[in-house]
């Protein structure tokens, strides 16, 4: 599905390639001036794509370790409201213990990656990412390393 979706961007963004150089070509300044601001948006378009999909594959390898370490988050006992969220007072309990196991670690790709999550089950979906992002550099220094 997402190999799929690229595809029909890159598609998408080469037609918009080709309507910006035709903007260009055709020497008008405001055509030319259009066809700059077009020629953006594929790069722009590009940079964004790639930046998920490699976001995407960095997380899932983590949950990939983190699963097969023992080291995921269990939520399969929490309560949850009809919605399929894990009830506040218990996302913020999870949030509560497993922070206090990043505090005693926090340079642990693992611990961090678990605050990630704990993050994303209390609902404070920006600093889950940006817990994600700094466990994924952690775990990379730690392969590389």
């Amino acid at each position: 599905m997402i190999a799929a979706m690229v595809l029909v961007l890159g598609f998408y963004f080469l037609l918009l390639g080709r309507i910006a150089v035709s903007l260009i070509g055709s020497g008008g300044i405001a055509a030319i001036g259009i066809g700059i601001g077009v020629l953006i948006l594929p790069l722009v378009g590009v940079w964004i794509v790639s930046a998920s999909v490699r976001a995407a594959l960095d997380h899932q390898r983590l949950a990939r370790r983190a699963h097969e370490e023992g080291m995921e988050v269990d939520v399969s006992q929490l309560p949850v409201r009809p919605s399929g969220r894990i009830e506040r007072a218990a996302a913020d309990e999870l949030f509560d213990r497993i922070k206090r196991e990043w505090e005693a670690d926090p340079d642990n790709w693992r611990v961090s990656y678990r605050l990630a999550r704990a993050y994303d089950y209390a609902g404070d979906r920006r600093r889950a990412r940006d817990t994600m992002r700094r466990a994924v550099a952690l775990e990379r220094l730690e392969r590389e390393g």
